[in-house]
């Protein structure tokens, strides 16, 4: 627990500031998160990110991760984000054949999944913060996935009796689940009455709940993903807490949800 609150103490000290600044640090910030986030995903399945699918990867990363309001960057190319995606399929099947089935089929689909994953994640926290009251919103996403989180955990432990998926995650309950969405709706409604968020009572608390609930499916789905590599975190780099898709795995799914629905 010491550890934990250390990596937190540190990890605010350093992280908050930039996220207050925003533009091009916030930008290299989120480069950085999903480029170890991938390293972590590829880690999980034995691929190496130093080698030529992982350098596809990385790539292909890059690209995606490119903001809206840098589209020209990618235009002067003559290539949308889809057809740089397509092209890395190519490349990745290809050398599947010149490697002798040694990088298959599967390797090349996980490979790709993973950049989707963490880059679709990374390039919506960027498009959140770029956003009008992007930062209101960001703090409203973050707040969300740490009172769901926090409700979760503490109703779950103290009513919790019927478990929500034992097969993934073992120590999850039905009653935390529900106790995650209540408290969510507790901050979006003190978002409604405090902040200068630019959305309605009634949109706020809709979007509370399915922001919620897709953050807890976010998490479950980081948890399926180590439970069928038989591996405890997704990587080490923050000292009790794990890796960055261990910490960052709710907020992969909220924050494109956050666009979906139209609230921003």
């Amino acid at each position: 627990m010491k550890q934990r609150i250390i990596t937190a103490v540190i990890g605010i000290a350093i992280v908050l500031p930039i996220i207050f600044y925003g533009g091009m640090p916030f930008l290299l910030l989120t480069y950085l998160l999903a480029t170890i986030g991938l390293y972590e995903a590829l880690r999980m399945k034995k691929q190496s990110i130093f080698s030529i699918p992982g350098f596809i990867s990385i790539v292909l990363l890059w690209i995606f991760l490119v903001p809206s309001q840098y589209n020209n960057i990618i235009q002067q190319f003559h290539y949308t984000k889809i057809e740089f995606m397509m092209i890395g399929i190519l490349l990745m099947l290809t050398f599947t054949v010149a490697s002798k089935n040694r990088f298959t089929f599967e390797d090349a689909s996980y490979s790709i999944l993973s950049v989707l994953y963490v880059g679709i994640g990374f390039f919506y926290m960027n498009e959140t913060r770029s956003a009008d009251s992007g930062l209101t919103y960001l703090f409203y996403a973050l707040f969300i996935i740490w009172a769901t989180d926090s409700g979760a955990y503490f109703i779950g432990k103290a009513m919790g009796k019927r478990k929500l998926w034992p097969e993934i995650s073992p120590n999850k309950t039905v009653e935390g689940f529900v106790g995650g969405v209540v408290c969510a709706l507790v901050v979006a409604l003190l978002f409604a009455l405090i902040s200068d968020i630019p959305a309605g009572l009634m949109k706020l608390l809709i979007a509370g709940v399915v922001l919620s609930i897709f953050g807890q499916i976010g998490d479950l789905v980081e948890s399926a993903l180590k439970r069928h590599f038989d591996v405890k975190d997704s990587g080490s780099i923050l000292p009790g807490h794990g890796g960055i898709l261990d910490r960052f795995d709710s907020l992969l799914v909220v924050l494109p949800i956050l666009h979906f629905i139209h609230l921003i």
